[in-house]
């Protein structure tokens, strides 16, 4: 297939005029003198203008010109006969991916506001299905997605007609790959393959020679220039929203809006505001303050799809940690646990090392087993049989999340704006998604939150069945700004949960340091129980527990998760992790393993403070077992 299009392309490039080489100064180049080719790969290098931008080369005026111009050739609504003249298998995928679907931000939404029973999902941003004959339904795979259903507000609440429909097409549906980025600083991006492909800048400005483009016109890619070598800041500017794991890498957490220190300018905040937001600074994922980037970690596969359609993230995203670290018994397979070969991880000399996709600089690659032997403490924690079987590895070693509590929305049937997945008819049909040309159909939304946080998240379960981080997401309060609506509303699912909702998540911030024992087995926050201090009934939320506890004292879940199999710790595992912590401040240095197994085969273990107490007593007064 791909020879084909090679083929294909070359005879398409020898069949244009002359004249629209790129060493020419005639066809567009009599205006766009100075522009960049759009890359050096041997096969691209000799493309013509009209090859992918169609228009008219020999009109004589700009409106001549730009007749039938295509502005964005990879836009998925002509990508077909543009980048899958060679990259036809690579684009299919991508169309099927959650990148394009947007299917686990919906099913989500859709699930914790009582909108569908599953919580996998049933719609996308844009209908879409897997014709290939593969549908590995085994493996969580799904045969089709409709499109996203509208709402109307004078029609009553049903499945088929829920606000949360609004709400996601008004405000939570921006970074699917059929849509171009919002035009505010951080948000500027193409859409389809250059959604990617084509680096812009966090101001949206053009720097490079093409005399015909204004230097401070905004809504412009850095350079006419298509590259594979995407740098971590490309991705932030859709990944800073809904588990922010973009921008947590990168050691970036929004602030509560203050946008403090002040600038030396009277009234002006001095902080930098990028996707509508201020910034803390804190701690980067290790990975990336080593100079790491995104696709230095993560598959085709992961990010152009697999070529199936998935629900969530989980199923999509095929890399783990110990494909390339290992495990205490064994180094890295250099493969995921799916078979995709990592080709920029090599051995040499016993060791890995990686070879950076984005800039080729070489990063040597720890062995866990080496860690392990090197680290008395290290190989006590990872030597715990419990630890190593259900745990995430960054259920320790991710040092913080961030921590959106109580997203409070308003809708108002007053207001109108654009309705992020509306189908439109463009003269140029690759603007269809550019968001300043869709209808304003749907309703105006607010959002506020009630507080954030960024220290350690709670832990619970994961969809795969492992320990793992648990952030909010989402735990929506709903008003209606209108005569007779709904109240700080929250939404009950059809299991019977509040949609108050906290989902796990791989933060994306991991460092060389775990957390402590007792960050763990000590504090009830990191075991779901919550901090005991915000009492939402006080703040207007109209449920009994506080946004931070997942479960009660007797294992009963009190917020929903919104995907299958991932729950907060249940009674036998919350004692259990409770017991370890009662003796964690006293034996945390104290890893002589056949020592405690003769104390307990003595005295017994204590499954309770009170027995601990019963025993020391035992102990320190001298008396028998």
């Amino acid at each position: 297939m791909r020879s084909m299009s090679l083929l294909f392309l070359a005879a398409a490039v020898l069949l244009l005029p002359p004249a629209l080489s790129w060493a020419g100064g005639s066809g567009c180049l009599r205006c766009h003198e100075g522009i960049e080719a759009i890359s050096q790969v041997e096969e691209m290098a000799e493309l013509s203008c009209r090859f992918c931008h169609c228009g008219n080369p020999d009109g004589a005026t700009k409106e001549e010109a730009h007749q039938g111009l295509w502005a964005n050739p990879s836009d998925f609504r002509v990508a077909s006969e543009t980048c899958g003249a060679c990259h036809e298998e690579i684009l299919e995928r991508s169309k099927k991916s959650l990148h394009a679907t947007s299917a686990g931000i919906i099913s989500a939404a859709r699930y914790t506001w009582g909108a569908q029973a599953q919580k996998g999902a049933l719609y996308a941003a844009f209908a879409v299905e897997d014709r290939d004959g593969d549908v590995p339904l085994e493996a969580g795979a799904l045969k089709a997605l409709k499109k996203l259903p509208s709402f109307h507000p004078d029609r009553p609440i049903s499945s088929q007609n829920n606000p949360v429909d609004d709400y996601l097409r008004a405000e939570c549906l921006r970074c699917h790959l059929w849509s171009q980025g919002a035009r505010r600083p951080g948000d500027y991006r193409a859409s389809g393959c250059a959604a990617c492909h084509v680096l812009y800048s966090d101001s949206g400005t053009y720097e490079g020679g093409d005399r015909a483009i204004g230097k401070g016109a905004v809504g412009r890619p850095r350079f006419h220039r298509i590259t594979s070598r995407i740098p971590a800041n490309q991705c932030v500017h859709c990944h800073n929203r809904g588990g922010r794991v973009g921008t947590s890498f990168i050691g970036t957490m929004e602030s509560d809006g203050y946008g403090s220190p002040w600038s030396p300018e009277p009234g002006k905040k001095g902080a930098k505001k990028l996707h509508g937001k201020f910034y803390n600074h804190l701690l980067p994922d290790i990975h990336y303050e080593k100079g790491m980037q995104c696709i230095d970690c993560h598959t085709d596969n992961d990010v152009h799809g697999d070529g199936n359609i998935y629900s969530k993230k989980e199923q999509g995203v095929e890399i783990e940690c110990q494909d390339c670290h290992g495990t205490p018994m064994a180094q890295a397979p250099l493969k995921t646990g799916r078979g995709t070969r990592l080709t920029w991880l090599h051995r040499r000399n016993g060791s890995v090392v990686l070879v950076s996709r984005f800039d080729q600089r070489e990063h040597p690659v720890s062995q866990v087993s080496q860690v392990v032997a090197d680290n008395p403490r290290a190989a006590a924690a990872m030597t715990i049989p419990g630890h190593m079987k259900r745990m995430e590895c960054y259920a320790c070693h991710a040092r913080w999340a961030p921590q959106c509590y109580g997203c409070h929305v308003q809708v108002d049937r007053s207001a109108h704006e654009h309705d992020l997945v509306a189908e439109i008819e463009t003269e140029d049909p690759t603007k269809g998604g550019v968001i300043t040309l869709l209808p304003e159909t749907t309703l105006k939304w607010r959002e506020t939150r009630s507080y954030l946080r960024w220290e350690a998240p709670a832990l619970g379960i994961n969809s795969e069945g492992k320990i793992a981080p648990f952030i909010p997401g989402c735990q929506v309060v709903f008003t209606e700004a209108w005569p007779g609506g709904l109240h700080n509303h929250v939404f009950t699912t059809a299991d019977g949960t509040s949609g108050i909702a906290s989902n796990p998540i791989q933060p994306h911030t991991v460092r060389g340091r775990a957390r402590s024992c007792e960050e763990c087995h000590v504090d009830p926050k990191a075991v779901g129980l919550g901090g005991g201090i915000f009492i939402s009934r006080e703040n207007g939320i109209p449920v009994g527990f506080g946004l931070d506890q997942l479960v009660d004292e007797q294992g009963r879940q009190l917020q929903a998760t919104s995907h299958d199999g991932a729950r907060p710790f249940n009674r036998a595992e919350l004692e259990r992790i409770r017991r370890v912590g009662t003796c964690a401040a006293c034996h945390g240095q104290m890893r002589d393993r056949a020592f405690w197994q003769g104390v307990t085969g003595r005295w017994g273990r204590a499954k309770t403070p009170e027995d601990h107490r019963a025993v020391l007593e035992r102990i320190m007064g001298g008396g028998r077992p």
